[in-house]
């Protein structure tokens, strides 16, 4: 504390601080021991009246026995009451609890784990979206368009770059690409 008060002040000021913190520091403690002293009376006065001294002089044995009843109902009805005040208590930490967690959720203050990749084939998702009763193999292949072998061989004939290019030279060879498009397109 000496430290705080200190930082930053010249010699006379502090001489003249010095006086005032310990004139706080008493009254402080003059405060708490008062507090002190008020909870004390409050804790008696209150025993006072819901537990008054027993008066149990001159009492017969049949007397002594229903009083001791009296007394362990008293104290189940407390215990009870306990247990209910402990039940709600812990019931509120842990909703501040979940609550905190949520709260610090929705900052994003916490760290997130690295994942790793894993390859998973389609069949697998399918399994684990579907379940395990349905059994689908998925054949991607099954969907793809066929195509004749015929037709891949002529289109390779004309699509020849080495054999096309002498005659392709040129303004004659961009008149027959002109041509040949305007015949295909009629």
């Amino acid at each position: 504390m000496a430290e705080i008060i200190n930082k930053g002040c010249t010699e006379k000021e502090l001489s003249a601080r010095v006086p005032l913190v310990s004139l706080m520091v008493a009254k402080a403690k003059e405060e708490l021991e008062q507090e002190i002293l008020v909870k004390e009376e409050e804790k008696h006065r209150y025993l006072a009246e819901r537990a008054p001294p027993l008066n149990t002089s001159g009492l017969s044995l049949g007397q002594l026995q229903d009083l001791c009843r009296e007394l362990h109902a008293k104290i189940d009805v407390v215990d009870e009451e306990r247990y209910d005040i402990e039940a709600k208590v812990m019931l509120n930490t842990r909703e501040i609890k979940d609550l905190n967690i949520k709260v610090l959720d929705l900052r994003g203050k916490f760290k997130r784990p690295n994942l790793r990749r894993v390859r998973v084939s389609a069949d697998a998702i399918l399994r684990s979206l579907l379940g395990s009763k349905h059994k689908v193999s998925m054949d991607l292949r099954a969907n793809l368009k066929s195509v004749k072998k015929e037709d891949t061989e002529k289109v390779l004939e004309d699509s020849d770059w080495r054999k096309n290019v002498e005659a392709m030279s040129g303004m004659e060879g961009r008149k027959k690409m002109f041509d040949a498009a305007k015949g295909s397109a009629q």
